[in-house]
């Protein structure tokens, strides 16, 4: 039967996750330690990119931007726990006219400042070895030893060359405080304490043009689920198995570090075209010199300098993962969506269903090459749904602006699958199972869903995908409830105490 012989169609699930992130577009993207050169740089490491139309009471006319860095942190990380680099350039791209190419661009600078906090001992006195002295509350108190702030810069057209401004809150200040992680409940009072005194850093900015917005920097809960110790031991799973409570998830004792924004529906579209893309990219300087004898105080171990360089991408999820080739994963994250073509015989020859047909023969991989369904959904968005009138195909998460949100208790984690339009591959909200509907995409979904007579355009029918009508599934399961029901959504993260 399918069902045993798919048992380790984990291959398949991940074939199916890196072909299927392909075919749904406007998903998010789960690149956890996904290239040779970011396994030694975690701090640049983007790890998911959510995009949707904001739920939350009253805000509907706004869309989230959420890209999370700093993958696998443990909640028990001090005595430094997880700051960004202050030497990178982070960045999220939105193109509103799908010509591949950026069309605003905010990028976030970030900086860390020592108060060089000493106790008197024995008559002298000696710096403490936290960043932190006491029980912390309110922004920038006095016990926090080290202060992380950021800016946010939005620029217009290219890049680097394009128009930029830096933008403020609507308290006129520049400069914005990142809370500190979660230490534990001691140290922010309560269990409570510390969602208290993250959300006093959620501020309204102002947006020259269009109207206001809101970001928030700081650490949150991972919001991604998934099997994936089990989908990356050969799919040692039964992929036919239950779809929500079938394994555990091995994020959820892990916290991320989030970079959120809510920015309103008239700042990303133009000229009528309602259809956005999005992703995310963090940057390096091209010249670093390691200090052998840095001076007091922080970031001085190093000298940086030079031309920024892209070290990490994201906008589908799984792409580098399960997509990319062992060869190619550095250059994917070092390029822009408008030179993809050179990435093109990855999705449309994709090596993870074939993988899954020899582990698993009665699991067929779809017959149709070149993959036109994957080419259809993952460069270039689905018709009707969330492709741009002019495309240039290029990989990148796409949200429809013109779909209404779904209220959160109506979500359906399997987006539009599931007769939710709302969400993925339309956007990704953070209960969208991406994992389950990226692996039947990958085996030939769309070609069953398209008929005989190609409804959807995708260039398949269901005769080339004998395996795309299979609901696999990596067995984890969660929905939009068990996430916050406002901005910025992703939930309070684990205290350093559990």
């Amino acid at each position: 039967m399918v069902r045993s012989k798919l048992k380790l169609t984990p291959v398949a699930a991940l074939l199916a996750g890196a072909a299927m992130m392909s075919a749904m577009a406007p998903a998010s993207a789960s690149s956890h330690r996904e290239a040779p050169f970011l396994t030694n740089a975690p701090k640049v490491d983007g790890t998911d990119f959510y995009m949707f139309r904001s739920y939350a009471s009253g805000r509907q006319d706004y869309v989230t931007l959420i890209a999370d860095f700093i993958p696998f942190q443990d909640p028990q990380g001090g005595p430094n726990f997880y700051q960004f680099d202050p030497n990178a350039l982070y960045e999220i791209h939105i193109d509103n006219n799908g010509d591949a190419k950026e069309d605003i661009t905010f990028q976030l600078r970030f900086k860390s400042t020592s108060k060089r906090t000493a106790l008197n001992i024995g008559g002298k006195q000696v710096l403490i070895p936290l960043m932190y002295s006491s029980t912390i509350s309110g922004v920038n108190p006095a016990s926090l030893n080290v202060r992380e702030t950021y800016t946010v810069d939005m620029v217009k057209g290219d890049r680097r060359t394009g128009t930029r401004t830096r933008l403020a809150a609507t308290s006129g200040a520049t400069e914005f405080d990142k809370p500190i992680d979660n230490v534990g409940d001691k140290t922010f009072g309560s269990a409570t304490g510390y969602e208290t005194y993250a959300n006093q850093h959620i501020y309204d900015i102002n947006i020259p043009g269009c109207g206001t917005g809101r970001v928030f920097v700081g650490q949150r809960k991972e919001p991604f689920y998934i099997a994936v110790g089990k989908i990356f031991d050969l799919f040692n799973l039964n992929p036919l198995g239950a779809e929500s409570a079938g394994n555990k998830n091995d994020l959820e004792g892990k916290n991320i570090s989030s970079i959120a924004m809510e920015v309103p529906i008239a700042c990303l579209t133009a000229n009528g075209e309602p259809v956005i893309g999005g992703y995310a990219t963090a940057s390096m300087r091209q010249g670093r010199v390691i200090n052998p004898a840095p001076a007091s105080g922080i970031n001085n171990a190093v000298k940086e300098g030079g031309a920024w360089s892209q070290v990490s991408r994201l906008g589908m999820p799984l792409v580098n993962e399960v997509i990319i080739g062992v060869d190619d994963k550095d250059r994917f994250n070092a390029s822009k969506p408008k030179d993809d073509a050179q990435f093109l015989d990855y999705v449309t020859n994709p090596v993870l269903p074939a993988v899954v047909e020899t582990l698993f023969p009665s699991a067929k991989a779809p017959t149709n090459f070149p993959r036109t369904d994957l080419v259809t959904a993952f460069l270039k968005g689905i018709p009707g749904v969330n492709q741009p009138k002019n495309v240039v195909a290029s990989e990148m998460l796409r949200l429809n602006t013109s779909i209404a949100p779904t209220a959160q208790a109506s979500q359906n984690p399997l987006g539009v699958a599931g007769g939710d339009n709302a969400g993925f591959p339309n956007g990704r909200r953070p209960g969208d199972d991406v994992v389950d509907v990226s692996l039947r995409v990958a085996m030939g979904a769309l070609c069953v869903l398209t008929g005989t007579s190609d409804a959807l355009g995708v260039g398949c029918k269901p005769a080339d995908a004998p395996a795309g009508g299979l609901k696999l599934t990596d067995g984890v399961r969660k929905s939009a409830t068990d996430f916050k029901a406002a901005f910025p959504y992703l939930n309070t993260p684990l205290p350093g105490n559990q």
